[in-house]
């Protein structure tokens, strides 16, 4: 009787461990998704963001401080990883800094409409923390239409009043046109996009990381 009993015991035991083995691994294929899903998410709003600013600065920028915020509170708050809401955070604010003009780069050199224009004139203008250069152009040909445009579309001095460009116009009139790129510099577009994709797995990686490091009974 005792020998049986024990046999009982035993079995009992070891299908409990299996239960516990199960449950262990569904919860930890369940932290894996959550956490994929919002390191994927978060740096998605962020490049959105980023893209709107090109378009509506100050929509853009309540995005972006509204997809760092929830960062930082789910990371630092919610997940209590203080270290990770960090970086996170400031990797965020420097993805939407470089993603912006990268996306918007990209964008004009890939879509938009070569357009012959003429410089027109060449302005700088005091800022908040430094000077400004703004270059008004005007298109020779079709409607002839005039822009002025900053630093953000290119305009860093390469063209003087009076030279000939070429400048890159968006199809759907929804961003101002963009200059060409020096002859000397090559351009900066590869550059800007390669620092914002590093910016944008950094970002992902530690959201992901802090959410697998996550203390038990925080956030699941």
């Amino acid at each position: 009787m005792s020998e049986r009993g024990t046999t009982r015991t035993v079995r009992t035991g070891g299908a409990s461990g299996r239960r516990r083995g199960l449950a262990a691994r569904t919860t930890g294929t369940r932290r894996t998704a959550g956490s994929l899903a919002w390191a994927v998410g978060l740096t998605a709003a962020m490049v959105l963001s980023a893209a709107t600013a090109q378009w509506q600065t100050w929509i853009g920028v309540v995005l972006a401080m509204a997809s760092v915020a929830v960062t930082a509170c789910l990371v630092g708050g919610v997940w209590h990883r203080a270290g990770a809401a960090t970086l996170a955070s400031c990797a965020g604010f420097g993805l939407v800094l470089f993603a912006g003009p990268a996306l918007y780069e990209i964008y004009m050199k890939s879509a938009g409409e070569p357009v012959p224009a003429v410089v027109t004139s060449v302005s700088e203008r005091r800022g908040v923390r430094d000077t400004l250069r703004y270059c008004a152009l005007r298109e020779l040909g079709g409607e002839r239409r005039t822009y002025e445009v900053s630093q953000t579309e290119n305009c860093f001095g390469q063209a003087k009043a009076g030279d000939r460009v070429e400048i890159r116009v968006d199809p759907l009139g929804v961003l101002e046109p963009r200059l060409p790129d020096s002859t000397d510099s090559g351009g900066t577009t590869d550059i800007t996009a390669g620092i914002g994709a590093g910016l944008a797995l950094l970002t992902a990686a530690t959201v992901l990381r802090a959410g697998l490091r996550r203390r038990a009974g925080h956030g699941g």
